[in-house]
């Protein structure tokens, strides 16, 4: 589950000062459900994907994650806590080109055994299982560098499931693939959510592709000079 209560997010820009960029934001998902947040572009869907990872602080109100009671306000946790409740998938390419798959998926576990800790029999069967989830066995001794973009996506989800949080955040998964790897990539990620119990929030501008297969929506508006969440389980344009 993610939950916002009167939630308000934007960055400091100073000592005593900050600059919003939505406020009061209060919004709620079921769990095992993917729900994709829409916006238009600067309207603050990053912001507010990067405040629910723990990345920055909110300025005001709380964010909430966690599945069943295990749940806990993102500012509450440490770091640790944080990485083992949240799995986070960013847009940006990693410079990884001398790693294997195998080897990226492995950083997953990096919460339970440190960045110098030995992966044990436990590590090793939760990375194998993320790769066989996402469909990627075939990869799994191949360099990231010889990867296609749709599957340089696909080995950063593995990765996050090898972490095993109940909630995922993908920001603009989709923005580097062809049409038919933005549909396996939904069809993918629905399936882990429903099947695997994950809470998974994205964002993304392909509202083609969202409105078949996401389950429900925050859409991030400004009707009246106040950027707020309108939570819907379709989109209505």
């Amino acid at each position: 589950m993610i939950r916002l209560d009167n939630l308000s997010i934007g960055y400091l820009s100073g000592k005593h000062h900050s600059k919003p960029v939505a406020e009061n934001l209060c919004a709620e998902t079921a769990d095992g459900s993917l729900v994709c947040l829409v916006g238009v572009n600067g309207i603050g869907k990053s912001t507010l994907l990067r405040t629910i990872g723990g990345f920055q602080k909110p300025l005001a109100g709380s964010a909430t994650v966690g599945s069943g009671s295990k749940t806990a306000s993102v500012t509450d946790m440490t770091q640790s806590e944080r990485s083992r409740m949240i799995g986070v998938v960013l847009t940006e390419h990693s410079e990884l080109a001398r790693l294997t798959v195998y080897d990226i998926v492995s950083f997953g576990r990096i919460p339970y055994t440190g960045l110098l800790g030995t992966l044990s029999d436990a590590d090793h069967s939760a990375v194998r299982d993320a790769i066989r989830l996402v469909g990627i066995g075939h990869l799994a001794g191949r360099y990231v560098s010889t990867l296609s973009d749709g599957e340089r996506q696909k080995v950063m989800i593995a990765k996050a499931l090898a972490q095993q949080t109940p909630v995922i955040l993908l920001d603009e998964p989709s923005a580097f693939l062809d049409y038919p790897s933005k549909e396996e990539l939904m069809r993918l990620l629905l399936r882990l959510a429903h099947d695997e119990g994950k809470t998974i929030l994205l964002s993304s501008h392909d509202l083609d592709i969202i409105r078949r297969f996401s389950d429900s929506f925050w859409i991030m508006e400004n009707p009246s000079g106040t950027v707020r969440v309108r939570c819907e389980v379709s989109l209505p344009y």
